[in-house]
């Protein structure tokens, strides 16, 4: 992208609602640019705003805007994935324009998991339940798996990319998994659920594993769709009553 070069005196404008690494779809949607009070600022001044040297708007400042930051609206339309240049020129009575200084922007607009248009509620249904082995989807994760730890593969998903951060939930317990590496992408990530966590969370006849992305800039995938497992179930309480317990436990009827 070409770029309109600076002259001195006028600092970058700055994003005003952006996530610090980037524009994510979210912030584009309603984007506002900053720009700080600078040296002769005075009502009357012209400020005009460009991104990829294209004109997206301009602020006649008023006596009241003097000495205050002044905010104008990027359209959504302008922003698109890759890296954008954003800079304004000051318009004064008497004088020649000043151009600023060139602010480079990250824009990633590309949610993990798909677009909002894919979500149901919270849950996003392109992205796919966590793998656990058969065996423990079916029987469920006994006292002796409890104390080794649970194995789960979360599948490569639309938009994966480096930094990613992803966020198992088992039950109601959350752990953070390391950032996604170049090389992962791609790759179906292995996970070990390890024995604190799944005692952390306890005993369940139908507790519920999930996850969600949240990129570099801030774009969130939302909840997958949950996998249901049986847990233990060492607890009388949780445990269905065998039937001779059930027949015990009622009153006894007379013939008569």
């Amino acid at each position: 992208m070409t770029c309109t070069s600076n002259l001195p005196g006028l600092a970058a404008p700055t994003l005003a609602n952006a996530h610090p690494a980037g524009i994510n779809i979210t912030s584009a949607a309603r984007l506002e640019v900053a720009i700080a009070p600078y040296p002769g600022m005075d009502a009357g001044d012209l400020i005009e705003l460009f991104w990829d040297n294209c004109y997206v708007g301009s602020r006649l400042l008023s006596p009241e805007d003097v000495q205050s930051s002044v905010t104008l609206r990027v359209p959504e339309s302008f922003i698109v994935n890759g890296t954008a240049c954003l800079h304004y020129r000051v318009m004064q009575v008497g004088r020649g324009p000043a151009l600023s200084a060139t602010r480079r922007i990250q824009v990633k607009l590309d949610c993990p998991g798909g677009q909002p248009s894919a979500l149901s509620g919270d849950e996003n249904q392109g992205l796919a339940p966590v793998r656990i082995p058969e065996t423990i989807r079916r029987k469920g994760v006994n006292p002796s798996q409890i104390k080794r730890g649970v194995p789960l593969t979360i599948e490569p998903y639309l938009n994966m990319a480096p930094d990613d951060a992803i966020t198992l939930r088992w039950g109601d317990v959350r752990m953070d998994l390391p950032r996604i590496k170049p090389n992962e992408v791609g790759q179906p990530i292995n996970v070990w659920v390890p024995p604190q966590l799944i005692l952390e969370a306890g005993e369940d006849l139908r507790l519920e594993v999930s996850y969600c992305i949240l990129d570099r800039v801030g774009n969130n995938s939302q909840w997958a769709p949950p996998r249901t497992l049986k847990i233990g179930c060492a607890n009388p309480y949780l445990k269905t009553p065998p039937r001779e317990a059930l027949m015990a436990a009622e009153p006894s009827r007379e013939i008569r």
